[in-house]
């Protein structure tokens, strides 16, 4: 229960669409909302039961004070909710499509409670932004050190910016859509959320991973570069497969939806 007594599924707005054999759980990434699902929603809810939802960070969460700074400081804290809401829907050995920094939750999920995830499938996912002498991650420290400061000092130009360079322009409905998720993001909490992200390393998790993956990218993502999905691919012990989308951007579940339901679709039959 929240401070509100409230149960976590009704905090995050949970709701499972459609039936089937099989739950699938889609959790959004950075800046996001259940919302950005629309495109794929409806095809997978005609096989399976699908269970959204919105992470206490998003815009979409009704009461914005519940959002714990400190708690929430750390992938760990996510992964607990993640585990939580699934007991209390009472899922098991799910499909789990992670979006971005959510593919790391469901990676660290799986690893505490491996019983509750069938197959991990990882979209546009990183487990490090900054680069190392042996590691590419697509920044450097003084770009993190800049985008927070741009957070922090004139989050309601940063966000658009952000969308332009995250999201395909030639997809105006998406780019809108991931403006209006960021735009109703408080200021601090998206400050918050973003140095955890970009200043973690979650690489050592990666061959703790006994869940099959598959990991989804897009031949053009401005926010994690190409040899990330190949580096993960060598680390997660488990069995996993690479799938490129050939689309811009960091969101394909948006802007290639089509696209992405074909490889959605190969990975729910393995």
């Amino acid at each position: 229960m929240d401070k509100l007594g409230k149960t976590l599924s009704t905090t995050l707005n949970a709701r499972i669409v459609g039936s089937g054999n099989e739950v699938i759980v889609l959790a959004h990434g950075y800046g996001g909302d259940q919302s950005v699902w629309d495109n794929i929603l409806p095809s997978l809810a005609l096989r399976y039961g699908v269970l959204v939802f919105d992470w206490i960070f998003s815009g979409a969460i009704s009461d914005q004070t519940l959002f714990d700074h400190v708690k929430y400081s750390s992938y760990d804290a996510f992964a607990s909710d993640l585990i939580s809401l699934m007991e209390e829907m009472n899922l098991t050995s799910c499909v789990f499509v992670g979006h971005s920094m959510s593919g790391m939750i469901g990676c660290i999920a799986s690893i505490k409670r491996p019983e509750l995830f069938r197959r991990l499938i990882l979209v546009g996912c990183s487990p490090r932004y900054i680069n190392t002498d042996d590691y590419i991650g697509g920044f450097e420290n003084s770009d993190i050190d800049q985008i927070l400061l741009n957070i922090e000092t004139d989050y309601q130009n940063w966000a658009p910016a952000f969308t332009s360079l995250g999201v395909d322009q030639n997809d105006p409905h998406s780019v809108q859509k991931i403006a209006k998720c960021l735009a109703r993001m408080k200021p601090e909490v998206a400050l918050s959320v973003a140095k955890m992200v970009f200043r973690s390393d979650q690489r050592d998790v990666l061959d703790k991973v006994t869940t099959p993956c598959t990991i989804i990218h897009t031949s053009n993502d401005i926010v994690v570069p190409n040899s990330v999905p190949t580096y993960m691919q060598q680390k997660i012990k488990a069995k996993s497969t690479v799938e490129i989308i050939d689309t811009v951007g960091h969101f394909p579940h948006l802007t290639a939806h089509n696209q992405f339901l074909e490889v959605l679709g190969r990975a729910l039959d393995h």
